[in-house]
């Protein structure tokens, strides 16, 4: 019968055919290759990754401990939730006695039965799966208590070693949870066999469970509430690192008077309770009666909720509130205490500073240097100066800000901005041989003198060019790892890679010479690589040869973080030119969020300011500490992509576990090369964190702590409209110490009281490294003396009429638009001179030139001048008037550069009489110190400050070498590598 079709008929379709189904099957197991393969190009891309950089230790300690507590956590899970499903079904009682309910439930099993072995299995399995999937990422917790080092300190409360609350209790806390989970999963599962096989009943009359389904259940509640009286008994020292909000502060962490009278002896109670409770439940299966488990049971919940909750909550109104402030103020000291050990803080010198309104020359000798070393060039606006002058060619760009460095040694020595001209592909015509084998990497460093513009108010350059010449000498200038290099590039084989371009437009070709990257020359690989990156032509492209080479992951952080993935990185690696190499140098925090009793902070928001979008990182985001050590120096090498770690921080115990933990990955601080020493800096993401702190906890005494009434806060940037707080600086500097005698490379901040604008303090840590590095000195300001802050000051600028006109001829009627620079504060003499740039962009202009400088000394004093030597000597007005700088009376006795004498007649130094015999290094120390003192004098005259600065370096350096001259000891040699020229501002004449 012919087969019909239309409206009403369906049409019978069999089943596949042999041929589809053949199809299907290959299809699917195609699929499952793939994804297999896609799994294994993962793993295998890593290991070579971490190979090629020497690091392999670090991914197969990773591994195999994620594999471990995988495998043991997870076949723990599964072993536990499997018995308790097996012996639910073994209690079953008999059937005999089918209920209405229990008939219903009859195809269940009916259904089960042949596939109950199976079900159990694969049910234990999925259970234990997620379990190991879920323990292996507490592979930290488990390295840090494995290797844990001793603190060497007692917490205020316990008495217990801090490494006990840093790195055992959290894993303690993670066995208790992972037990947790393995009963109450454990429990639901037992409940859902007992009540398919009849052990429960929730219809029709006598017992509701069977005997052996209450003993079972029984015991199961008997081991959870003595998991919870374990929870009670380290809750107790959990207290000591409890966060909460205390006197605005957010992550107030430690225990109070409520905590420590109350919620403490409320938890060693129901630790108590809870036991006596589990060995009721143990007695059930016994005494064949629920009863007594829950009467107990009910008693603990009673006894949580009133000793717990309700008499903490009575302390605290009747104890506690009346007399708060001597309740609390033991428990605050404490918290004072731990959180400046725990942040690094607990040194910091506090100095009472009342600012002059007005200076004299006797006051600013001192401060020559500093005064000389005033950084005019702003290294987050001059990032464009540098792209348009020193671009060079369309491929290459410099990051949005540059970096603060310094180069030369005694008067050469100077604050530099430097960046790195790098690789940009949106220079290029796009393609996959372009973006992955011809441009492959940047060319040279740009160094430009910090205290300097020349007569068009462009930075003074001391290396340029490209190929880059200048005064760092010959050295490797290939930036091959950079922090705008994002993709991955082949090189090596017989790839000719385009090294630059030269000015009649030929293609300089170069290959890659370097041990770094992977080998592509085994096709299992090339395929691997070719999934990782979804570029199919990696795998059959003729372009890759034999020794070709794929080099990614190439922006500093991200190699470092992959190398030691317990490190944070701070935000802001800078480049160091020093050995003939250029290296990224990247500092490395170790951090904890268990030291008792020091408040926490959330890393992301302290470390945020107004140049956080621009640079666009951040340290961490949500990562909350209330421990941290800038413990490690990381060095990257800009050709070969080499990583290495430094520790900087012998003392850290968090360092050392890890140390421990990964053997063999940090090197020892002896090891950093000398050359490399002087370019160290403290960090900034550090700093700010310490800032953010000590805005509340520069208060060292709980009374006035209580109080509240001296809370400073960084201010906003008032040189920014992103209303972010102003970003620290990196200053040449000199603290008004009694024991600081000369300028340092330091990182500087101010203060503001809590909702005001006059400044409540000034802060600068020693950032050159040496016996003072890391000194924190804050000077405190009167809150009576109206000292104008950085808001105020740039109202003051804002305000004054001729500033304003200026102003309106600068911007040309709105064809120009006005940039202000860093808002400098810096202690000279005796008061506070604020110093900032004003850049301006003309319309059409690719980059902002320095057209006038700002200076503000006190609260009246303000200059708008073309040049900061113009600025000074009117902020300075009279202060060189009646009286004559001096100089030490004979070479032999060098005076500290910065702090002359006064003996009353000033006199030049002196030479050995005829008849004596003199070293030519001495002869010629002792001309350039007359050199030096004449053109101090000068300068001293002309009320040239930045002149007279540089005179006095150069003074004092030529005094040290005459000593060292007469002594018959070497003069101390200059680090290579730096910049010859002499710091000076622009346009003072040179020494």
């Amino acid at each position: 019968m012919p087969e019909r079709s239309g409206p009403g008929f369906r049409r019978r379709v069999g089943p596949p055919s042999r041929r589809a189904r053949v199809a299907l099957l290959t299809l699917g197991v195609l699929a499952v290759l793939f994804l297999l393969f896609v799994m294994f190009a993962g793993f295998w891309t890593d290991w070579l990754w971490f190979r090629s950089v020497h690091y392999s230790s670090v991914f197969t300690t990773q591994l195999w401990t994620k594999v471990g507590l995988f495998a043991v956590f997870g076949l723990l899970m599964a072993l536990i939730v499997g018995f308790n499903v097996w012996l639910a079904h073994r209690l079953r009682p008999p059937l005999s006695a089918m209920s209405v309910e229990q008939q219903s439930l009859d195809r269940y099993r009916a259904g089960l039965a042949p596939f109950k072995r199976w079900v159990l299995i694969g049910v234990s399995l999925v259970i234990g799966l997620v379990a190991g999937a879920a323990a292996s990422g507490q592979w930290r917790t488990w390295l840090m208590w494995t290797n844990a080092t001793s603190f060497g300190e007692k917490d205020a409360q316990f008495g217990m070693d801090v490494s006990f609350y840093a790195f055992d209790l959290p894993f303690y806390e993670f066995v208790l949870g992972f037990a947790f989970s393995a009963v109450i999963v454990s429990l639901l599962t037992s409940v859902l066999v007992h009540y398919l096989y009849g052990g429960l009943r929730l219809q029709g009359p006598g017992r509701r469970a069977s005997a052996g389904a209450q003993g079972h259940l029984a015991v199961l509640l008997g081991v959870f509430v003595l998991l919870k009286a374990v929870a009670y008994w380290l809750d107790r020292y959990a207290l000591a690192v409890k966060t909460g909000s205390y006197k605005g502060v957010s992550g107030w962490t430690g225990l109070r008077y409520v905590d420590a009278n109350a919620f403490l002896p409320a938890k060693t109670i129901l630790f108590f309770v809870a036991i006596i409770c589990a060995v009721l439940f143990f007695l059930t299966p016994v005494r064949r009666t629920w009863a007594p488990a829950l009467i107990g049971l009910g008693l603990m919940v009673l006894s949580a909720v009133l000793i717990g909750g309700v008499y903490p909550a009575i302390v605290q109104q009747f104890q506690v509130k009346p007399n708060e402030q001597a309740k609390e103020t033991p428990y605050i000291q404490k918290n004072i205490d731990a959180t400046r050990r725990a942040y690094g803080i607990a040194d910091a010198q506090t100095t009472q500073y009342t600012p002059q309104g007005s200076t004299t020359a006797d006051a600013l000798k001192p401060d020559a240097q500093t005064i000389a070393d005033i950084r005019l060039l702003d290294p987050n606006i001059v990032s464009p100066t540098f792209q348009s002058i020193e671009q060079q060619r369309n491929y290459y760009a410099f990051p949005n800000t540059l970096d603060v460095d310094r180069y030369g040694a005694g008067t050469d020595k100077q604050d530099t901005v430097i960046g790195l001209r790098e690789l940009d592909l949106n220079g290029v015509q796009r393609n996959w041989i372009n973006d992955h084998f011809k441009y492959t990497h940047g060319y040279g460093a740009v160094v430009a003198k910090g205290n300097q513009v020349n007569d068009k108010g462009q930075p003074v350059f001391t290396e340029s060019g490209l190929p880059a010449t200048g005064a760092l000498g010959d050295y490797e200038q290939r930036i091959y790892y950079g922090e705008k290099t994002t993709t991955y590039s082949i090189v090596g084989g017989s790839n000719q890679e385009i090294d630059y371009t030269t000015e009649t437009g030929e293609n300089k070709q170069y290959q890659y010479t370097a041990g770094g990257g992977v080998s592509l020359d085994n096709p299992l690989t090339r395929a691997a690589y070719a999934v990782r990156f979804a570029e199919p032509q990696i795998l059959y492209a003729g372009a890759i040869t034999d020794g070709a080479k794929v080099i990614y992951n190439r922006t500093p952080k991200e190699r470092v973080e992959k190398v030691a993935p317990w490190l944070s990185i701070d935000a802001d690696p800078y480049p160091v030119v020093q050995d003939g190499r250029v290296v990224w140098v990247l500092d490395g925090y170790t951090t904890s969020n268990g030291y008792p009793f020091a408040s926490k902070t959330t890393l992301g928001t302290a470390t945020k300011d107004s140049l956080t979008n621009q640079r666009g990182e951040l340290l961490t985001v949500a990562n909350q500490v209330n421990y941290i050590r800038n413990s490690v120096k990381a060095t990257v090498d800009a050709y070969t992509g080499e990583v290495k770690l430094y520790q900087w921080d012998d003392n850290d115990p968090v360092l050392k576990t890890w140390m421990k933990a990964f053997p063999g990955t940090v090197e020892p601080k002896a090891d950093i090369p000398a050359t490399l020493l002087p370019h160290l800096r403290y960090p900034q993401d550090m700093f700010k964190v310490q800032r953010d702190l000590l805005g509340q906890y520069h208060v060292t005494d709980a009374n006035s702590f209580f109080n509240g009434s001296d809370i400073w806060q960084v201010p906003v940037d008032p040189t920014s409209d992103t209303k972010q707080v102003q970003p620290p600086y990196y200053l040449t500097l000199r603290m008004p110490d009694p024991q600081v005698t000369s300028a340092s490379f330091s990182l500087t901040t101010t203060f503001v009281p809590n909702g005001r604008d006059n400044l409540a303090a000034f802060m600068a840590v020693d950032a050159d490294p040496g016996p003072d590095y890391g000194k924190i000195r804050i000077l405190k300001v009167p809150g009576d003396s109206k000292t104008l802050g950085p808001n105020l000051v740039q109202s003051q600028f804002n305000s004054r009429q001729e500033v304003a006109q200026q102003i309106t001829l600068l911007k040309s009627g709105g064809d120009s638009d006005l940039e202000y620079g860093n808002l400098l504060t810096l202690p000279v003499g005796g008061g506070l001179l604020n110093v900032e740039p004003v850049y301006v962009r003309g319309r059409g202009a690719k980059y902002p030139t320095l057209q006038k400088v700002l200076a503000v000394y006190g609260n009246d004093n303000v200059a708008f001048e073309n040049t900061l030597e113009e600025a000074l000597r009117k902020v300075f007005a009279g202060a060189a008037a009646g009286t004559t700088p001096t100089a030490p009376s004979t070479p032999g006795t060098p005076a500290t550069p910065g702090t002359p004498t006064n003996p009353g007649t000033p006199t030049s130094p002196t030479t050995p009489q005829p008849g004596g015999t003199i070293s030519p290094e001495l002869q010629k120390a002792l001309s350039d110190a007359e050199k030096a003192y004449n053109d101090s004098q000068s300068a001293f005259k002309n009320g040239d400050w930045v002149a007279y600065g540089n005179a006095q370096k150069a003074l004092g350096d030529a005094l040290k070498a005459a000593d060292a001259a007469r002594s018959g000891a070497p003069a101390p040699a200059a680090p290579s590598g730096g910049p010859s020229a002499t710091a000076g501002g622009s346009p003072s004449p040179k020494p």
